[in-house]
């Protein structure tokens, strides 16, 4: 029997929402992110951390506001920096710690409603590895 679930836009379709820009922990930010980011909003690449991310073990997370919310999160035009998102950003929901826990995948989707809940954990692994394969991430 085939699964309904075939794609990517099967089990993942952006409603433009938000709501991945709130909370969650944070969005970890790379050496590359902080570069692209910097150029974009015309701000020094080595103020950058200090001005707008916070410092977690895992390394800098970019600040939220008292909402919550992405510092670069607007309610009228949404992501401030969309072109130069993060990486983290790019990918979401596929998310290793996402993608390779269902638990997660169905925490994430009851908060996200462009994800569809409880996809078999086989099938979220099948159509992400043939995305891959097919066309990278």
């Amino acid at each position: 029997m085939t699964s309904e679930f075939q794609t990517l836009d099967d089990i993942f379709q952006c409603q433009m929402c938000g709501q991945c820009c709130n909370g969650f922990g944070g969005t970890y930010v790379t050496p590359e992110d902080i570069v692209r980011i910097s150029t974009y909003i015309q701000a020094d690449p080595d103020e950058f951390i200090p001005e707008y991310c916070d410092m977690t073990g895992a390394g800098p997370v970019l600040t939220q506001g008292p909402d919550g919310r992405c510092i670069f999160f607007d309610e009228q035009i949404q992501c401030t920096i969309h072109p130069v998102k993060p990486r983290m950003c790019r990918a979401w929901p596929f998310l290793k710690t996402v993608v390779h826990h269902p638990e997660n995948w169905d925490a994430m989707a009851s908060a996200c409603p462009g994800m569809v809940p409880s996809v078999p954990h086989g099938d979220l692994v099948r159509i992400i590895a043939d995305h891959i394969e097919k066309r990278g991430f």
